[in-house]
């Protein structure tokens, strides 16, 4: 009866949450450049994933306005690796994160 209890309401948790959808975005990585990809919000912080076919999926997570961490799944179903460094939001593009260890750029328009 419990484990029931706790499964309706973890159920009607998703449901009100709603579903997570991927947009469609352009996206740039200093490794793989411009590419088509799909872009899904994470949180209300900002957080961002984006994904492609062929293309490493990378998790951009907010820790503070303009600083954030990011990961990368190189492999479908693979874990997430985090990147070296703290990310800054670009004063060029306000749509790209640069990382302070590596001048690593990631871009999603």
């Amino acid at each position: 009866m419990r484990l029931s209890i706790l499964a309706g309401a973890a159920a009607l948790a998703l449901a009100l949450a709603g579903p997570v959808m991927a947009k469609d975005a352009t996206c740039y990585t200093s490794d793989d450049g411009e590419y088509d990809c799909a872009f899904t919000a994470l949180d209300d912080a900002g957080s961002f994933e984006i994904s492609a076919p062929g293309k490493p999926t990378f998790q951009v997570w907010i820790d503070s306005p303009g600083v954030a961490s990011v990961g990368a799944t190189y492999e479908a179903g693979g874990r997430s690796v985090a990147l070296p460094g703290t990310y800054y939001r670009s004063e060029d593009d306000g749509a790209c994160w640069v990382s302070d260890a590596t001048d690593t750029e990631i871009c999603a328009w």
